[in-house]
């Protein structure tokens, strides 16, 4: 049986609170997972039309939260007791903090995971994670994704061309 935990969340159907979970566990040093159609009992309640409601909260995500959380979450649904609930499982968030964008980042629109609640942050809480944001984005501190700082490719691009790459 689901119970809640600081990695768990349970809500019997979707409402106006999902981009409050969502951003306190993208806020949250580990994540979590939230399902729609458990109970806070545990008890298995079950979604209709699973397929048009992982659309609505993979909409909600995306147009609701900043910055960005594409590629932080994934919207499944899953068979329990017979029945279909969505899964929601959102990793942490690598441009801390996460907010709603309508609320700003301030306490309205910033949240934490502590325990089985979301918090709002601090105000103290939101500049120091956004400090930290800051400090890591200077170009000289963003690690290239492409490593091999090889000659291949520009030598590939000539010999399609039909030119020559010298040692110069």
């Amino acid at each position: 049986m689901l119970q809640e935990s600081n990695r768990v969340e349970l809500k019997e159907k979707l409402n106006e609170k999902l981009e409050r979970e969502i951003c306190a566990f993208l806020n949250n040093r580990e994540g979590g997972v939230l399902y729609i159609g458990v109970a806070d009992d545990g008890a298995i309640i079950g979604v209709s039309d699973a397929d048009t409601l992982q659309k609505k909260v993979a909409e909600r995500i995306r147009d609701n939260l900043l910055p960005s959380a594409l590629g932080l979450y994934d919207v499944t649904s899953e068979e329990m007791d017979g029945k279909t609930v969505i899964k929601v499982i959102v990793s942490s968030g690598t441009e801390k903090p996460y907010y709603i964008k309508e609320k700003g980042m301030s306490s309205a629109g910033c949240f934490i995971r502590v325990g089985t609640t979301v918090q709002p942050m601090s105000t103290s809480m939101i500049d120091e994670l956004y400090s930290k944001r800051l400090r890591n984005q200077t170009l000289r501190n963003i690690p290239s994704p492409r490593q091999d700082l090889t000659f291949s490719q520009l030598k590939i691009y000539y010999e399609e061309r039909g030119l020559a790459l010298n040692d110069k």
